[in-house]
């Protein structure tokens, strides 16, 4: 074929652009489709593969923390230890009202929702795409998960293992047994943790069985932002009374209340009841409480435990008698009272159960409890050597040297303004508090006599230390011229013998009980000793019932009952005084009164009252009292007299002492012509007969047990209530080291 007859090719028709760009964008479409997809596929596996290794965490121990709670013995709260103000509560014990309100409050789709909001997550993305911090809007398993096993971080990192937490909580875990942590968890405002912990500190109503549906719904409401919604600021109540009809709204469309209760609640907020705002330790009962923590630490409690453990301590303290205590303490008192102290305590015989004590006005101003410091027993610690003497063989016949003065290793004392009572028996020389009597009993009849007395008042309850256990070789130990006991000892020690020689350690928590609510301590348990023998402890309250009926106790037959106690007081020289004391080498001392007491029982209650003055309680006693003296039985015994009228333990009871078992020689012997010298012969003139059950084990000597330890101190330019004495190793500028005691 030529050339000229091949036909040209058709023309090709130009596209148009339109359709190039739909070709294209539908390819780019199926290719992002496709993405998409492989995307989906991959973070459904990626999600599957994170959430089968995501693990539940160990739980916030802070947030399994429960409060201690401290009652007293008839019921009353006495306070709470905690970190957290939290108590737990089973959800069967939260009534549906509380729960619904919760629930309208913040996640209304609980129990249907798979432990997450897609919403929420929607917007915690959308916030993290413009670079804001995250927000809120998460679900109760969320927010519980936050609390429970992770941190309050506003991070993706920590939101993103919240979900896949929260999702496999969910999953795994029963949605009643997360709504009960979440409502014992939650924060309220308020130091609040938990719903029992809220209803207490906005309606002091612990117990959400008793919370009514405003009550609920308002605490529903504050628990959102406990900032945003505290009550106590007023720019505040516009927006509370808003979400708090949002509460309700919630509330009646659950069907938990009707449209005609929500109309009714909505007028106005439930009224607040806040408890005062204080302290826990503030006032009087700051020292009980410190006194029970101490001895749960004693009892190898830690003090995590102590806080967070959710015990319930009985404390042995009664909440009517401490009220009585605190009265007759604050109220039955000198006139002049700036720089004066008193310690008081009350003990029930036969179990060492405190049930009140008085250590100070407010323990947030101070903690020095007054009633737990040691100080000087002075006379109030003969009985202690009447027990001693008792044991040793020696009775109620026993002549024993009433002059005064009367000299010991090396050392003349006296007694209480010098006065002379010639010989006198046991019973006398403890009711009228005749030191030289008990320096002659003590350090010169009996042998080994500070020892005997030390052992006899460690028996009883007073507790062993380093000043009691050096009074063991102390010639003056009988008239407590250091710091041996303090009111609590003393109350405890007298009770003593008030229960016919049964002996309990002192305490004050009755018992304890775990969070489950098994008993795991009870006082019951405590170990009784026979301290001394029944008659034995009988002779010592009838000797001492006597000091009420004529002697230095008297004011304390104003009780109207069976009543046995002694007076004491010290003497050294005060604070304000040492300084002119040094100059004059020593030449006033003895001449101020430093301690004060009384102690006495019944056979149902024994109190001891102590008096000190000046901020270390070292300052004189006498320009507070009329007296001669800052006597025992003047201040002291009113006010334990104030106490005792009006004691619960005491109302409708007059329970009379054990009939003592007479001897021979039980009362007084004659008090023959001829006056003892100041130094008797080495055999006793009248030898002791022997206690009922037998003779003394070794025979008495008035052989001093060691050479002078002192040198005799000068005598004070005041005729002091007391003698001069200061033990060994004494210094006048120390107030460990005090002269000696008196009545």
């Amino acid at each position: 074929m030529s050339e000229a007859r091949r036909k040209a090719a058709p023309a090709r028709k130009a596209s148009k652009p339109g359709r190039v760009k739909r070709h294209w964008a539908l390819r780019v479409l199926g290719w992002l489709l496709a993405l998409g997809f492989l995307g989906i596929i991959a973070g459904t596996a990626a999600f599957f593969i994170i959430y089968q290794r995501t693990e539940i965490p160990d739980v916030n121990k802070e947030f399994e923390a429960n409060t201690t709670t401290v009652k007293f013995a008839d019921g009353a709260q006495l306070g709470r230890f905690y970190d957290q103000n939290r108590t737990s509560v089973p959800l069967k014990q939260i009534p549906k009202r509380v729960q619904d309100a919760i629930l309208a409050a913040e996640d209304r789709t609980f129990w249907t929702n798979p432990g997450i909001s897609p919403t929420g997550m929607a917007r915690a993305a959308f916030n993290i795409a413009k670079g804001e911090q995250l927000q809120g809007g998460s679900t109760i398993t969320q927010q519980y998960v936050k609390i429970m096993y992770l941190n309050q971080d506003r991070t993706a990192s920590r939101k993103f293992k919240e979900l896949f937490i929260a999702t496999k909580l969910s999953r795994q875990q029963d949605k009643s047994e997360t709504l009960e942590g979440y409502l014992n968890t939650i924060y309220f405002g308020e130091g609040a943790y938990g719903v029992s912990a809220a209803g207490q500190a906005y309606f002091k109503t612990p117990d959400p069985n008793k919370l009514t549906v405003p009550q609920a719904a308002f605490l529903a409401t504050v628990l959102n932002n406990p900032t945003l919604f505290d009550i106590d600021n007023k720019a505040n109540h516009k927006r509370i009374l808003e979400r708090y009809r949002y509460v309700l709204d919630g509330m009646r469309l659950s069907g938990t209340i009707t449209e005609a209760d929500q109309t009714k609640f909505a007028k106005a907020l439930p009224k607040i009841n806040k408890p005062e705002k204080n302290n826990k330790y503030r006032g009087p009962k700051g020292f009980l409480l410190d006194m029970v923590k101490k001895e749960l630490l004693r009892r190898g409690y830690t003090e995590n435990q102590i806080t967070s453990g959710g015990y319930t301590v009985v404390a042995t303290f009664d909440s009517k008698e401490q009220q009585k205590m605190v009265n007759a303490a604050e109220n039955e008192l000198p006139k002049k009272r700036d720089g004066l102290h008193v310690g008081m305590a009350a003990v029930k015989p036969g179990t060492g159960r405190l049930i009140a004590m008085y250590g100070g006005p407010d323990y947030l101003k101070s903690q020095l409890n007054w009633a737990t410091s040691k100080a000087r027993p002075g006379s109030s610690f003969k009985p202690f050597a009447v027990a001693a003497a008792l044991q040793d063989g020696w009775t109620m016949g026993t002549q024993l040297q009433g002059n005064s003065p009367i000299e010991i290793q090396g050392q003349e004392l006296n007694n209480e303004f010098n006065h002379d009572y010639g010989p006198v028996g046991l019973r006398m020389a403890t009711q009228e508090s005749i030191n030289t009597a008990f320096y002659d009993l003590v350090d010169k009849q009996m042998t080994d006599g500070p020892d005997k007395l030390v052992t006899a008042a460690e028996a009883a309850g007073i507790p062993k230390g380093k000043y009691l256990e050096d009074g063991r070789n102390n010639p003056s130990t009988v008239l407590g011229p250091d710091p041996y006991a303090s009111a609590v000892d003393m109350a405890n020690a007298y009770a003593t013998f008030a229960a016919g020689g049964k002996q309990v350690e002192l305490h004050t928590i009755k018992s304890i009980t775990d969070h489950d609510g098994k008993v795991i301590f009870t006082d019951e348990k405590l170990k009784e000793t026979q301290a001394f023998p029944p008659d034995l402890a009988a002779q010592v309250n009838d000797i001492l019932v006597d000091v009420v009926k004529k002697g230095t106790g008297e004011g304390a037959k104003d009780l109207d009952r069976p009543v046995a106690g002694k007076t004491g007081t010290a003497g050294g020289v005060a604070a304000e005084h040492r300084a002119e004391d040094k100059k004059c080498n020593g030449c006033l001392a003895g001449g101020d009164t430093l301690t004060s007491w009384w102690t006495g029982y019944t056979p149902d209650l024994s109190t001891s009252v102590v008096y000190r003055a000046g901020k270390d309680g070292e300052s004189d006693l006498d320009p507070y009292s009329k007296d001669d003296a800052f006597f025992g039985g003047n201040w002291p015994l009113k006010t334990w007299l104030e106490y005792m009228k009006t004691s619960p333990s005491l109302d409708g009871k007059d329970t009379p002492f054990a009939d003592v078992k007479e001897t021979d020689d039980f009362e007084d012997p004659v008090i023959p012509s001829k006056t003892p010298t100041s130094t008797p012969s080495s055999t006793p003139t009248n030898t002791p007969s022997g206690p009922p059950t037998g003779t003394p084990t070794k025979t008495p000597s008035n052989t001093p047990s060691g050479p002078p330890t002192s040198t005799p101190t000068k005598t004070p330019t005041r005729t002091p209530g007391w003698p001069t004495f200061t033990p060994p190793g004494g210094d006048p500028e120390n107030p460990e080291n005090p002269g000696g005691g008196g009545q």
